[in-house]
Formats: structure tokens, C-alpha cells, sequence
């Protein structure tokens, strides 16, 4: 998430999430109501802010998802690869769950819910253009709140950071292909072009700018330094998001409200995804006896997801007005309070692990 995507990689605390972290479910709504209220008193403010684009990108959202990912990148360090061969069973289950497993999970839920369950309520267009939503969050796991949850379930820090810094790399080749065959599939037409050029401006840029930040910064103070750069855009991470949210809302303002209970059949497959991941990799785990500390953020990284990421494609490929971005933000109202749940299912359940 995160922000919902946001990474911190300090020890423990008694309180990692934080004052917005864990309230975040909270700002996210008032964004939202926010956001509703705004649209519609201002409908042709907001129309124009739409149009401010250059090749299928909206200048204002780039700017916003920039100052989100950003910081996000600079925590990754990419030398941590270097330990893929230690202990992989944990990196295997992730790459599988997350790239084999998530994204197809995903498309047959979405087909399930709107391609025949939800079908009374919704017209069929905007039934794929959600579907196409729930299939970029689910092509997208998060690389970065991941730190939070590993940190709830006291989990091995090295490790997360080496498990991040993998699905890194394999998003930078792997996104991209996954959603262009997942939407095929779902008979949604995508330009490849544009694809790739989301890939481009929000993965493989940033993650080149926060290495080359991160390379400065630990030449003139070391990982201290890069914390206190870090803590000093949080704010602008947390702003980013919520900015996100209400401009998101304010463009799907009118659609909203002539449809109100849209955003609870959003939520309901994303929900179920999220407890089946999470399920399937923290009985993998236990089967293969991975330590606790290894085995709670392996069942929690596949549930959690990128959403900057897929907000920014979804916006790129499909419009700011359109029902795959709306289901992308919707993907941020309820992962935390879902995330918070597995995280106690997880603790609780301790003693199934060796340590």
C-alpha cells in the first residue's frame, strides 16, 4: 500500500506504520468522499485537468505516482541479490505465488464476479474496463510495504530486502507481457506501446533513479543517510497518495454516485484474492518447514499490492475516467485493513513454524 507502497526498512517499532500508516484506510475514504464531492461541484474544472496529457500520460497523475514511487525505489538496494542462493525456498515461493500464481488468480476471480456474477448490475463495458483493474493489481505485487508487514510479523529484514529486490528485477520483463496476455485473454485490446511505456516511466525509471540517489547517499553518510532522506519525502509520499485519491475520485465523481454500491463489488474479489494468496503461500511454507521469520512476509508479500503502479498503467491504457483506474484505487481502501488482518492470523499461528 504504501503509503501503501511505502518502504521503511528500520528495526521494529512499537509502532511501524505509523500515525497515517494505520489510519490509512481512513484518509484513503475521506479522500474518497472528498474527491466524490469535488467532482461533482466541479465537473469542468476536473474535465479539464484530464486533458492535461502527452501520449495517453496525464502530467498531473505522473507527477503525483513520481513522488509516490520514488522514495520507495530509493530504499532498494539491488546488491542484495547477491544472497538470492541463501535460503531460496522462501524466494521460490514468492516468485511463484506472485508471478505464476496472483495474476491468474486474478483474471479468473475478475471473470467470475463480472464476466457472470456481477453481470445484473453492471453493463458489460464497464465490466471489462473493471476487470481490466483487478487484473493490473493483480500483475503488480508490492515492493515495498512488504518492509511493514515483515517488521508486524518480526520477520528477517535481509531477507524481505533480498525478496523485494527480486521481484524488482523480474517486474522490469515480467509486467508487462502478464498483463498484455491477461487482458488478450479477457478480450481487452491493449497497445503493447503503451504498455511498455508505462513499464518504462514508472518502474524502470524510478527504480533507476533511486539506485543512482541511493549510491550518493551512501557514499556521504551510509544507510543513516538514506533514512533520513527517505523520512523527509514521506510526507510528500502520503500528499501523493491522497492527492491520487481525491483526482482519481473527483474524475469517477457522477459514476459514483449514480452507482454507489460499484466500489463494494470492487472490493469483493480483491478480498478474496488477497486471503487465497496469502493462504496457499503460508501453507507452502509450513510445508516445507521455512522458518517463521522467512515464512510470515512470504505469505503476506503476494497479498500486498503495487498499487502506484497499477494506478499509473491503468490511467495510461484505459483514461483517467475510466472503471480500471477506479478499480485500482480501490485496491488501496482495502488492503490495509485486510493486510492488518492476515498480520494477526500470522502472529497468532507462530508456533506452527520452527524458529
Amino acid at each position: 500500500m504504501s503509503v501503501v507502497c511505502e518502504v521503511t526498512a528500520r528495526p521494529a517499532t512499537s509502532d511501524p506504520l505509523g500515525l497515517f500508516g494505520r489510519y490509512l484506510t481512513v484518509w484513503v475514504a475521506l479522500g474518497i468522499v472528498l474527491g466524490i464531492g469535488l467532482g461533482n461541484l466541479f465537473p469542468n474544472q476536473f474535465a479539464v485537468l484530464s486533458r492535461l496529457e502527452i501520449g495517453h500520460v496525464n502530467l498531473i497523475m505522473a507527477v503525483l505516482i513520481w513522488i509516490m514511487i520514488y522514495p520507495m525505489m530509493v530504499n532498494v538496494d539491488l546488491g542484495s541479490l547477491r544472497h538470492l542462493g541463501d535460503r531460496p525456498q522462501g524466494l521460490i515461493i514468492t516468485s511463484v505465488t506472485n508471478w505464476l500464481v496472483k495474476p491468474f488468480t486474478m483474471a479468473v476471480l475478475g471473470l467470475l464476479f463480472f464476466e457472470v456474477w456481477f453481470r445484473p448490475w453492471i453493463e458489460p463495458h464497464e465490466a471489462k474496463e473493471y476487470l481490466a483493474g483487478l487484473i493490473l493489481l493483480g500483475s503488480a505485487p508490492c515492493t515495498a510495504m512488504v518492509f511493514v508487514w515483515s517488521q508486524l510479523t518480526k520477520g528477517d529484514a535481509t531477507y524481505t530486502l533480498v525478496q523485494v529486490s527480486l521481484n524488482d528485477l523480474i517486474m522490469i520483463f515480467a509486467y508487462a507481457p502478464i498483463v498484455a496476455l491477461l487482458l488478450g485473454i479477457s478480450d481487452i485490446v491493449v497497445p503493447w506501446e503503451t504498455l511498455l511505456l508505462s513499464v518504462l516511466l514508472y518502474v524502470v525509471i524510478p527504480l533507476a533513479a533511486g539506485y543512482m540517489t541511493r549510491r550518493q547517499l551512501l557514499l556521504r553518510g551510509g544507510e543513516v543517510r538514506v533514512q533520513q532522506f527517505t523520512d523527509r519525502l514521506k510526507p510528500w509520499t502520503i500528499i501523493g497518495l491522497l492527492l491520487t485519491v481525491v483526482l482519481l475520485f473527483g474524475f469517477q465523481g457522477s459514476t459514483i454516485l449514480q452507482q454507489p454500491l460499484i466500489i463494494l463489488l470492487i472490493a469483493v474479489p480483491l478480498i478474496i484474492q488477497s486471503l487465497g494468496v496469502a493462504t496457499l503461500a503460508y501453507l507452502w511454507a509450513w510445508a516445507w518447514k521455512v522458518p517463521f521469520s522467512i515464512a510470515g512476509p512470504v505469505a503476506l508479500i503476494g497479498s500486498s499490492n503495487f498499487f502506484e503502479l497499477a494506478v499509473a498503467v491503468a490511467i495510461s491504457l484505459f483514461g483517467l475516467n475510466s472503471g480500471a483506474a477506479l478499480a485500482t484505487v480501490v485496491g488501496v481502501l482495502v488492503e490495509v485493513p485486510v493486510m492488518l488482518f492476515l498480520v494477526q492470523v500470522v502472529n497468532r499461528t507462530r508456533h506452527w513454524f520452527p524458529e
